[in-house]
């Protein structure tokens, strides 16, 4: 049993919607179908979900919301209207719209949740009728109905294990599932939606309770590739990586498949396969417990920039002890969380994204390890860049970060730091974000343009 779910761009149109039925009706296998709201058509067109947050909020600033809620209504209709089906299916969606308008706008982040939630949840609707428009047995599953609960605030979204032995019986329902993805319900009915790429997690969390051989992950790549293809020209396409290979490299970047959603998946080894809706006959990408190491230590490098150093100096800080847990304590109080902490017997760093920073946030955070911990010295650094090394086999490589740190200083660029976890799946370097792509580049081609020369 298949468990597969298609992103926004494979949903986007009437099209698109067609594509996915002839990929689920090619196997019969592809049993449950979960499915994103839909997303843009074309580069300067709106998601459905970036609509539906300009309606709510419209509405909690108590402004007209008619051309707003037009806007998201006809998106529908004409998807509906293509597959020639009748106005009935959006005239049922913006019954619904409006009664999710109208619901308590009190706790505004809730109220969003529900009005962003309506963009998978109709769309699953839409998609299971145009199954059954077409003589296909098919059914919509509300998260609801499904089971799947989540937890409540102000604890961060997550699935909670207790639902899992309801959404297990959608394997055993007739016919096609068309599931929402992005949202939940708790306990008490309230609608909670998952953070980015939340459909990604909706999927991995059904293959999971469901035991599936497999969850298809259907977006608009052939495959996962070693490294950015807006930067890297014709980079090598990965044929199989591990989880944990997936999890760093979407962690650091990589935006084909979300880093937590593996998460269900890896507890239940359920194998997840990246596929192309737009070409559903390509190998795409596996990705599994184990793979052979040999064939290639390093499986991807990626880049991501926004980064924040606060750099704190002591003398004799190696013996105060609990001055590291007082550091992170304020990071942790001020509701920071951090990424790397690099460190050297007399200095500690706390490297975070700085989108959690904000100014004032950031000056407090200063002026409290200076009260609380009177160091020597506290230096605050913007724009770096964490380059990463991605792979299963390179603990068993020796030279491998003498490789990488030649590679970067052919660039003339300076590493500010280097981080290696002690599972060694990755090698973390921090730049100076303008050094990024040209540090990129040339590591890319030290491990994979030059080593499969050597080869």
């Amino acid at each position: 049993m298949i468990v597969c779910k298609f992103g926004g761009t494979s949903v986007a149109s009437a099209e698109q919607i067609r594509k996915v039925v002839d990929i689920v009706s090619s196997n019969k296998d592809r049993k449950i179908v979960v499915v994103s709201a839909p997303g843009k058509r074309f580069s300067e067109d709106m998601k459905v979900t970036d609509l539906l947050i300009l309606l709510a909020n419209k509405a909690l600033a108590n402004e007209d919301i008619e051309a707003a809620l037009s806007d998201v209504v006809e998106r529908f209709r004409s998807i509906a209207l293509d597959l020639g089906m009748d106005g009935t299916i959006a005239d049922e969606i913006e019954t619904d719209l409006r009664e999710r308008l109208g619901r308590d706008k009190e706790d505004t982040l809730l109220y969003m949740d529900k009005m962003k939630a309506a963009g998978e949840d109709n769309n699953a609707k839409m998609i299971a009728a145009y199954f059954s428009f077409i003589g296909m047995e098919a059914q919509y599953v509300s998260p609801k109905e499904g089971g799947l609960l989540v937890s409540d605030r102000p604890e961060r979204v997550r699935a909670l294990p207790e639902g899992d032995n309801r959404l297990a019986k959608l394997r055993d329902l007739p016919g096609i599932i068309v599931f929402p993805g992005f949202f939940g319900y708790t306990n008490d009915g309230t609608i909670r939606t998952f953070n980015r790429g939340g459909s990604d997690i909706t999927g991995s969390i059904i293959a999971a309770a469901t035991k599936a051989d497999l969850y298809e992950n259907f977006t608009d790549v052939d495959s996962v590739f070693a490294a950015n293809p807006t930067i890297i020209e014709n980079p090598v396409a990965i044929d199989k990586m591990t989880y944990r290979e997936m999890r760093e490299l979407a962690y650091a970047g990589f935006s084909v498949f979300h880093d937590e959603a593996l998460i269900p998946a890896f507890r239940k080894s359920i194998p997840v396969s990246i596929k192309n809706t737009n070409n559903p006959n390509a190998p795409g990408t596996l990705i599994v417990k184990e793979r052979d190491y040999n064939e290639q230590q390093v499986i991807g490098i990626a880049a991501d920039s926004g980064f924040t150093t606060i750099y704190v100096d002591k003398y004799l800080m190696n013996l105060e002890i609990g001055f590291g847990r007082r550091l992170l304590q304020i990071f942790e109080e001020e509701d920071i969380s951090y990424e790397h902490t690099p460190s050297g017997i007399d200095n500690l760093s706390i490297i975070v994204r700085t989108r959690y920073l904000p100014e004032d946030k950031e000056k407090k955070i200063v002026e409290r390890i200076h009260k609380e911990l009177e160091p020597d010295a506290v230096i605050v650094e913007h724009d770096y860049s964490m380059i990463v090394l991605v792979g299963e086999g390179m603990q068993y490589t020796t030279g491998l970060a003498a490789r990488a740190a030649s590679a970067i200083a052919r660039t003339g660029s300076n590493i500010d730091m280097i981080n290696q976890g002690s599972s060694e799946v990755s090698l973390v370097f921090g730049v100076k974000k303008q050094d990024e792509t040209k540090i990129l580049k040339e590591l890319y081609k030290e491990f994979f343009v030059n080593s499969f020369t050597r080869v």
